[in-house]
């Protein structure tokens, strides 16, 4: 039996569910129990994406719960884990950069292979954070350039300069420019949002796998998921329509 941790954030009934030791791996729901059961497939495609042996028999373990003001069923999120207020080891440190890092060159590979990116395929839709990227340039536009904001919310000045995985290589190389890194330091963020270095790293991956997985069966909708590049093993979750 594998625990999937999860932290709890939501908004009423609406539902975000985060794997604690799964970093970056999560689900959404109209409701708890709704999520929890599109868990093990998420945590599957992770896994695979990591190059991990796939786990089975998992058991979906609430650990925290965070109810929010936000819109939860548009992935606004403030929480911050009990888990990703502690220092870092410089292994634990490396192992989670090497993930955020990855999943940004991941980003990119499924980005470059949409045959056409501006091509669109729902309609328009507004959030907290303004109209829903539709094309596969929007969604990629959107994702990298949280890069400087993500940074900001725990003191490093980076920017959005070159693609992706450019930018947050930068701005991790910024960071450990800071000899006091593997403190963590909890940060007062934006909003009376609170940060770590941790949680920056969790949000990257987080963030990416939403969008990566909009771009995916967007793409996948409108040419086929044989022309697109599935690094995040998304292929199961989405059959071509």
């Amino acid at each position: 039996m594998t625990i999937v941790k999860c932290v709890w954030e939501h908004n009423g009934d609406d539902t975000l569910l985060y794997a604690v030791n799964f970093i970056g791996a999560f689900s959404r729901g109209a409701c708890l129990e709704e999520a929890k059961a599109k868990m093990p497939c998420e945590i599957i495609a992770y896994m695979k994406w990591k190059g991990s042996s796939t786990p089975e028999n998992l058991e979906i373990v609430i650990s925290e719960e965070k109810e929010s003001e936000l819109d939860i069923k548009d992935a606004d999120s403030d929480v911050i884990f009990e888990s990703e207020k502690v220092p870092f080891t410089i292994e634990e440190y490396e192992e989670l950069k090497v993930l955020a890092l990855k999943s940004a060159k991941d980003f990119l590979l499924l980005y470059n292979s949409v045959p056409d990116k501006n091509a669109k395929s729902a309609a328009k839709r507004t959030t907290f954070y303004g109209e829903v990227p539709q094309s596969a340039h929007e969604m990629y536009q959107h994702t990298k350039n949280v890069n400087s904001y993500y940074f900001a919310e725990i003191g490093v000045s980076a920017d959005n300069e070159g693609d992706i995985f450019e930018c947050r290589k930068r701005g991790f190389e910024i960071l450990e420019a800071n000899g006091d890194f593997l403190n963590n330091s909890v940060f007062d963020g934006s909003y009376g949002e609170a940060w770590s270095i941790r949680k920056v790293m969790r949000r990257f991956i987080w963030h990416d796998r939403i969008h990566a997985k909009a771009m995916y069966k967007t793409a996948n909708k409108l040419f086929g998921c044989e022309k697109i590049e599935d690094p995040y093993f998304f292929s199961d979750m989405f059959s071509k329509k």
